[in-house]
């Protein structure tokens, strides 16, 4: 009677362990970071979505793929700039697996991820730069790094387009270590174009003072010219008035003049007139004008002036 309740007991454990790994083995969830790769017997079924799901226990696994976006660093690159410029090289890159590549990261990787950059992105990247920094002198890697940033993801996208797993979201040159000498001879540059700058800068403020200075002695000059103008206009002025004053009076003196002269024309007319309408006028003028005295001498057989006498 022991022994057989020893026996149910086992094969009840044994049903309820059963029973406890279909329900635990049944249902699996995938993050929103994930992608899931579902596999029935070993062979590929379907991308899971992130979410709670199913599956046939024992029959069916699930392998979990990280879509989030990771940046990988190469701290030591050797390449050479356009003018022959050794430089070690800083390279990082900042990728994340094609959604629609999850089943190949699987199937060529098993979701290694690393093993995936190792074998797709570090040989061309380590080319692609080169050819790249390659373009540029050292002194325009430097100076238009974000450019040359650009250049690089580029390259690199372009040369793993046979090949997409991973998506590139940009390519940066953290640091360019150029040869101590090259350094130096860069600071002595640096150093004379700030000198001169420094003698344009001195040279532009002496070109405004002088622009000043000129500008001063031109204003002033306008404005004595000015006055001297103002001056001449006035005595022009002056001068035309007096002249006019003076040519209105000659006018005015000439008309008199020529009405006075018209008058005694007028006067002479009418008394030769006169002296032709009546000719004993002229001796009652003559008579009019006598002051009462008699000649002291006199011709013999004159005539006493203005009586007319011893004549008939």
């Amino acid at each position: 009677m022991g022994g057989n309740n020893l026996l149910y007991s086992i094969i009840v454990g044994v049903i309820g362990l059963f029973v406890l790994t279909v329900l635990l083995g049944s249902w699996y969830t995938i993050d929103q970071t994930q992608r899931g790769v579902l596999l029935r017997n070993g062979a590929f079924v379907e991308v899971v979505q992130p979410g709670l799901h199913f599956k046939w226990p024992w029959i069916d696994t699930v392998a979990k793929i990280d879509m989030q976006t990771h940046t990988y660093t190469w701290t030591k690159m050797e390449s050479y700039s356009a003018d022959q410029q050794p430089a070690n090289l800083k390279v990082s890159v900042t990728l994340h697996v094609a959604a629609d590549k999850v089943p190949d990261m699987y199937a060529r990787f098993r979701g290694d991820e690393k093993a995936a950059i190792d074998r797709i992105i570090a040989p061309h990247l380590n080319e692609k730069v080169k050819v790249v920094f390659g373009q540029y002198t050292a002194a325009r890697a430097i100076s238009a790094r974000g450019q040359l940033n650009a250049d690089s993801a580029k390259a690199l996208s372009e040369a793993i387009a046979y090949d997409p797993v991973f998506g590139i979201e940009s390519v940066q040159i953290e640091d360019i270590a150029f040869s101590p000498d090259y350094i130096k001879s860069v600071e002595q540059r640096m150093q004379a174009e700030v000198e001169v700058q420094r003698y344009r800068q001195q040279l532009e403020r002496e070109k405004v003072q002088a622009e000043i200075v000129v500008t001063q002695a031109k204003a002033k000059a306008d404005a004595v010219r000015a006055e001297a103008q103002a001056n001449a206009d006035a005595i022009r002025f002056r001068g035309q008035a007096e002249s006019d004053a003076i040519q209105a009076r000659g006018t005015g003196e000439a008309a008199a003049i020529q009405a006075r002269g018209a008058a005694e024309a007028t006067a002479i007319r009418a008394k030769n007139d006169a002296l032709g309408q009546n000719p004993h006028l002229v001796p009652l003028m003559q008579a009019e004008r006598w002051d009462g005295k008699l000649p002291i001498t006199m011709v013999p057989g004159g005539v006493v002036p203005m009586l007319g006498l011893g004549q008939r």
